[in-house]
């Protein structure tokens, strides 16, 4: 492990290809999770700076020095910034757990890998957009293009920060835009390192700004900034709705991936084997802190018992701890913030009537980190406020179903609508179910899975558009139709 001020991590914020501190001079501290202590301080923009960014990207937007530029020179400095990701695998992964608190393991062998597919996967679009001709009444040629939508503002979040980052810059930069990214301010860091290589790839002066901050300054200034053309959220489902009342006024373009409260569904004729191994992986990876975590798991009445304790055992065994150690499998959660809210709610998941079958209590660590064990709740139905709102963190409620129609019914009663997981030998089952749930992404006898080629949002409360794939670079383009008389 290298420690952490060997890193020379960036600090300042990267406006028009250049590293400076914010114009207020202000610094916000940046705290490991793992152990509570500062990291630093981090530049704290605000809406001055934000003014700057915009301005920046503006330009870079009006002179097409990065929209114009070649197809095929756009995909190469694409593909150079994908390799360059990939050689800073180590040093991306080193500040991504120094960030968040999540496993070492797992930033290197996942969050890593994941945002370089998607780099990769972008930066062959640039020669793949593409018009269409229209057979149109009349002597005319009638065609398409698809054309960037300008100066995109975009915010991420804090449980993936880099790979979030990588999910909106790709598609944005291959379709030809600018952008003004703000990090969450839990974990700047991986997003303010992209700077340097973004300079590195050859991506133009202005072309990407990051601006580090809070959301009640710094992004309230992005979302609200009349010279950003479209703004690209992933985060709470009451932020989306801000964010859309806030972009109203203008009319500016918005894509939301928003909340989740995924049902993860077992029916007794499944490979019980594989399912009840996946029920861990599927609510306690990244401490629970992903948007499509199976934290609802309904189970089939005759082997309730036996999901129970699959669930308990899991739950057990799961090391948490110190996010370097190879053996740890949860590490701690983001912020003191968050675990204050993971314990209020198993707190009240117990009030309402809930049984704690595992974990249930916080880790004491005098002080030193914010781990919370992952944690098991039986005895819930789906009226519960655990169980129906978004708790972010490693709590799996377990709830019996006796019916398939019983089972359809509950796993849509919810406000959300971005995942969901069932599992099943039956071919005609896993499809009639996987129709009738209403989520964007619905796993058959798997779980959690992600791909930049394959389209990924939510229905309902769960955001609006959908990122990957064709409809992730689509979502950053404007169409527009050109006639041409022809007598």
């Amino acid at each position: 492990m290298i420690p952490f001020n060997e890193l020379n991590a960036p600090r300042q914020l990267f406006i028009n290809g250049e590293y400076c501190d914010a114009a207020s001079g202000k610094q916000f501290d940046n705290i490991n999770p793992a152990t509570g202590a500062s990291l630093g301080g981090v530049a704290e923009g605000g809406a001055e700076d934000i003014g700057r960014a915009v301005a920046a990207a503006r330009r870079a937007m009006d002179d097409g020095k990065w929209a114009n530029m070649g197809s095929h020179q756009r995909e190469g400095i694409l593909h150079k910034l994908a390799d360059l990701v990939e050689q800073n695998a180590k040093n991306l992964a080193l500040l991504e757990t120094y960030d968040t608190g999540k496993p070492y393991r797992d930033a290197l062998a996942v969050d890593i890998p994941l945002s370089v597919q998607t780099l990769r996967y972008y930066a062959g679009w640039p020669t793949k957009l593409r018009g269409e001709t229209n057979p149109v009444a009349g002597n005319f040629l009638t065609y398409t293009r698809r054309e960037p939508i300008g100066v995109i503002g975009q915010i991420v979040p804090w449980n993936f920060p880099l790979f979030m980052a990588a999910m909106k810059l790709a598609p944005a930069l291959a379709a030809g835009n600018t952008v003004v990214l703000k990090p969450a301010e839990q974990t700047p860091l991986t997003a303010l390192y992209l700077g340097q290589l973004m300079n590195e790839a050859g991506i133009p002066a202005g072309v990407v700004n990051f601006v580090s901050g809070f959301g009640g300054d710094a992004g309230q200034a992005l979302i609200s900034h009349p010279d950003v053309d479209k703004i690209a959220f992933t985060g709470s489902t009451g932020t989306g709705q801000h964010i859309m009342r806030t972009a109203a006024d203008s009319l500016k373009r918005v894509s939301l991936e928003l909340g989740g409260k995924s049902p993860h569904i077992i029916f007794a004729d499944a490979d019980l084997k594989s399912a009840m191994r996946a029920i861990g992986a599927a609510i306690f990876y990244n401490q629970g802190e992903v948007c499509i975590a199976g934290s609802r798991l309904f189970v089939e009445e005759s082997i309730y018992d036996q999901a129970v304790e699959a669930a308990k055992t899991a739950a057990e065994k799961m090391r948490v701890g110190d996010p370097f150690d190879e053996k740890t499998r949860v590490g701690a959660l983001v912020s003191a913030e968050h675990f204050d809210r993971v314990c209020k709610y198993v707190e009240l998941g117990v009030s309402e009537g809930a049984e704690i079958a595992a974990g249930g209590a916080p880790i004491d660590t005098d002080g030193k980190g914010f781990f919370y064990p992952p944690t098991v709740l039986t005895g819930v139905n789906n009226q519960m406020r655990v169980v129906r709102e978004e708790i972010f963190g490693p709590v799996l409620s377990i709830i019996p179903f006796s019916s398939q129609e019983e089972l359809i019914a509950q796993a849509n009663d919810t406000q959300y609508g971005l995942a969901a997981g069932l599992w099943t030998r039956d071919v005609g089952k896993a499809h009639t179910v996987a129709h009738a749930i209403k989520a964007g992404t619905v796993y058959i006898n798997a779980y959690g899975l992600l791909d930049a080629s394959a389209p990924f949002g939510g229905f309902k409360m769960s955001g609006i558009g959908r990122e990957n794939g064709e409809d992730g670079i689509k979502m950053y383009t404007e169409a527009k139709t050109v006639w041409t008389s022809l007598s």
